[in-house]
């Protein structure tokens, strides 16, 4: 059991408590992202299916269905950064097409995907209509992958892997489409609900599990409807919640899970995790960093467009203030300085005040955001903008400068992230609000 959780001490305590039959209903598995949570929680399923033990490559017809996350007693709600993941794993596949370990780690990785579109909770969503094409476009390139894969694997001259590196190549394109358009940060009330009401459904096998990632972004309403399923939980499901700010879940909540602590790897782990598992190398940072630098863009753009905004913003409302007649304030003036070099070192020119040509730049040196976590770590870096130009005052900043920064950037991200809007008008309104309340300074 848990043989694929490298690193953390927790997979023992999970073991005991399974063998002791003292497992609880509902469980926390909280730590930082990218520590092994959701994959400890997608092998607890297969344990509470298996009927032999859960032996490590067990071939039961329980375990070989959650080895390709298809099992129908296993739920997935919940955000995570399935576009890094899918494209790390697509480059161990297809250096190693021939790698069953390899093929299932793509596989997977696209199921994860996938099971945010369990039919069972898009019921009679409008919405559906339009994502379900991309779901059943992925799910027959899947069925493809295999007479592909065996055909490269019997030809390794490179001519014969081109419709296999195609292939691959359609499926990640069509996997960012689906989770920038389909999948929201924060779990929708009506899909908590519908996840609810089949947990209470009698299982196909011995028990269901239920997983929400991420469960501390939920909203209210949810978090209310979560908190009824687990005041009277069915004896025969489990529901695993995963979190990196536990703290952020409302105590009546807590009360109700077990905790299972997950810790920072050191880096000798994390490097013995992408070797094993993604069969690669990775120097100067851990297992998110390395799938982060399979993003279509690097995380170099990605600070060298949010220094270009900044500085544009901050151009905007100097422009604004002179208009107003009243002083352009300090904190404009040393965040232009502090951005404007850097967006202009980098090839993107000096900053404008023209809010066209700068959503412009900015999306089409961003590839549009197509994958979800670009816009998140956009808006990260235009807050880290925002810090380095207060180290550059001898002076304390108005409360109001990192207020306005904060509820900006806080918005636009939910924006994205909860309510599937575009980036290009949230870049807008984003610029807009910045430019506006920065010239009142």
């Amino acid at each position: 059991m848990f043989e694929n959780l490298l690193g953390q001490d927790v997979s023992a305590q999970l073991v005991k408590d399974i063998k002791a039959g003292v497992l609880a209903p509902a469980m926390l598995f909280s730590g930082p992202s990218a520590s092994g949570k959701g994959t400890a929680a997608l092998e607890l399923a297969r344990v509470l299916s298996c009927g032999k033990g859960a032996p490590w490559g067990c071939d039961c017809p329980a375990c070989s269905r959650h080895r390709l996350l298809v099992h129908p007693d296993l739920l997935c709600l919940g955000w995570k950064p399935f576009s890094a993941e899918i494209a790390a794993s697509a480059d161990a596949f297809l250096r190693e097409t021939g790698n069953a370990a390899s093929r299932l780690l793509f596989i997977r990785s696209i199921r994860k995907l996938l099971a945010r579109f369990n039919p069972v909770l898009w019921e009679d969503e409008p919405k559906g209509k339009v994502l379900f094409p991309l779901v059943n476009s992925l799910e027959e390139s899947l069925d493809d992958l295999d007479s592909l894969t065996n055909a490269s694997a019997d030809n390794a001259r490179d001519e014969n892997k081109k419709p296999l590196s195609k292939l691959v190549e359609g499926m990640i394109k069509n996997a960012f489409k689906l989770e920038s358009e389909g999948v929201s940060e924060a779990v929708p009330i009506a899909q908590l609900r519908r996840a609810a009401y089949w947990s209470r459904l009698a299982p196909n096998g011995s028990g269901k599990l239920l997983l929400i990632e991420n469960a501390d972004r939920m909203q209210e309403e949810a978090r209310n409807s979560l908190l009824k399923l687990l005041e009277e939980p069915p004896a025969h499901s489990r529901y695993v919640l995963c979190s990196t700010k536990p703290g952020s879940l409302p105590s009546t909540v807590l009360s109700r899970l077990r905790p299972y602590r997950f810790i920072s790897r050191d880096a000798a782990v994390e490097a013995e995790v992408i070797r094993r598992v993604f069969k690669g190398q990775h120097e100067g940072g851990g297992i998110g960093t390395y799938l982060d630098s399979f993003l279509p863009v690097s995380t170099g753009t990605l600070e060298t467009l949010a220094a270009f905004f900044a500085a544009s913003v901050a151009y905007k409302a100097a422009i604004l203030s002179k208009k107003q007649g009243s002083a352009i304030s300090e904190e404009v003036i040393l965040l232009g300085k502090l951005c404007a070099p850097k967006a202009e070192a980098d090839g993107l020119g000096r900053p404008s005040g023209d809010i066209a040509t700068v959503i412009a730049t900015v999306l089409e040196k961003a590839e549009k955001f197509e994958a979800r976590s670009l816009f998140s770590r956009f808006l990260f870096f235009l807050l880290e903008q925002v810090s380095s130009s207060q180290k550059t005052s001898s002076s304390a900043f108005t409360p109001a400068y990192n207020e306005i920064w904060r509820d900006c950037t806080g918005w636009a991200e939910s924006a994205v992230g909860v309510y599937n809007l575009k980036p290009a008008q949230v870049l807008e309104k984003l610029f807009v609000d910045l430019s506006l309340r920065m010239a009142k300074l």
